[in-house]
């Protein structure tokens, strides 16, 4: 469990630094950003895992296929949900979305938390239903505001669950399915990149893209890693609940990249903060009575053997 809440952690603290890491992508636009994204993100991945020793899951899943060739057509369909909320994640901030994007990531937890209680009969506490009760008045109110909701919301709303949902299904919830979700989007990508546009030569123009187009693929193969890695070591709704953290980040990278939080907005956004805050609370309260529990066993331990040593 704790593996995946640190994974989950910094999965979060990775995707706020990508968001804001845009600025430094210009002058691609959020198609070029997202080809080179994924070019330099499968080899930085491909290291990690061996760092890992997961390398072996990509065979796997490559004899799945063998044995199996109608699994094609699921690791597609994986490589298409994944792969269009990566290009949606930096389309967002490049063309002034950014805000849009971040709603969806608010809402994400809860339809997260409404799969984990339906499907995986997953259960709630009282701080976690508290911190439920918050999230759905601070995304209430947004729609309540404008009276619809974006098209970047619902996707990054609806389309994330079904992607973690089916992965756990067809068991390709593990870096190597991952991995192949990259893979097979490579010749979307090399299009994108060599063809479509003309980013080869914007890099000689802007060499200070090189670095960046590297940069991004290491945080991008450090914070999904992660991220991926977490889904599987954690529950559901705790997995959907932790995800708050990640819009609370990405909402402060899109303000400081100059979109702003109007005075009507705040209803929206103050609630889901404090939804986190209670998330917070709750895990420093479980760390402290596990300590006090830790420290009582290990008090009734040593009585235990004095009395055997008298």
């Amino acid at each position: 469990m704790y593996k995946g809440v640190a994974l989950s952690v910094l999965a979060s603290v990775t995707f706020g630094i990508l968001y804001f890491f845009t600025i430094f992508l210009k002058p691609l636009d959020s198609e070029q950003t997202f080809a080179w994204r994924m070019l330099a993100t499968l080899p930085f991945l491909t290291l990690f895992m061996w760092w890992m020793k997961d390398l072996k899951k990509v065979s796997e899943i490559f004899w799945r296929v063998v044995k199996q060739p109608i699994f094609l057509i699921w690791l597609i369909i994986s490589s298409f949900l994944c792969t269009t909320q990566l290009w949606l994640f930096l389309w967002g901030p490049i063309n002034g979305r950014g805000l849009e994007v971040s709603l969806g990531y608010f809402l994400l937890p809860l339809v997260m938390v409404l799969v984990g209680c339906v499907l995986y009969k997953e259960k709630l506490s009282k701080w976690q239903m508290a911190a439920v009760a918050l999230a759905i008045l601070g995304v209430g109110h947004e729609i309540w505001r404008i009276g619809s909701i974006a098209w970047e919301t619902v996707y990054v709303a609806v389309a994330y669950p079904i992607y973690f949902f089916l992965r756990r299904t067809f068991k390709t919830d593990h870096l190597g399915g991952f991995w192949w979700d990259l893979c097979l989007i490579l010749p979307v990508a090399f299009y994108l990149g060599f063809i479509h546009s003309d980013s080869v030569a914007l890099m000689s123009l802007f060499p200070h893209l090189i670095l960046a187009v590297l940069g991004l693929g290491f945080l991008s193969a450090l914070g999904l890693g992660s991220y991926m890695l977490a889904s599987r070591y954690l529950p559901f709704v705790i997995f959907g609940l932790l995800s708050y953290l990640e819009p609370v980040l990405l909402a402060f990278a899109s303000i400081a990249l100059g979109e702003r939080v109007e005075a009507e907005e705040w209803l929206t956004y103050i609630p889901i903060w404090g939804a986190v805050l209670l998330l917070v609370i709750e895990g420093i309260l479980h760390l402290y009575k596990q300590k006090q529990n830790e420290r009582v066993l290990a008090k009734n331990v040593k009585a235990l053997n004095d009395r055997i040593d008298s």
